[in-house]
């Protein structure tokens, strides 16, 4: 509820959104969907979800770097 509290009081219209999160079985579960709702104005981008147990690995380490090339954020620049 806390995440909720926060997107509800800051000022997230026309702001780029790029939803992650650690788990340990629920993934982004309606993380995305309760985002866009309460943010009807920002431009969500593709989230990604990573078991916390999993955190540590390389695979992890590549799948989160193809997640940001794919949004285009290697550079630090969101498109």
């Amino acid at each position: 509820m806390i995440v909720f509290s926060f997107l509800e009081e800051c000022g997230f219209s026309g702001k780029v959104i790029v939803p992650f999160c650690t788990h340990e079985g629920s993934k982004l579960g309606r993380s995305v969907r309760d985002i866009a709702r309460l943010c009807p104005d920002s431009t969500i981008l593709k989230a990604i979800a990573i078991r916390g147990t999993e955190a540590r690995s390389l695979e992890t380490e590549q799948m989160i770097d193809t997640w940001l090339r794919d949004l285009n954020i290697d550079g630090g620049v969101l498109p």
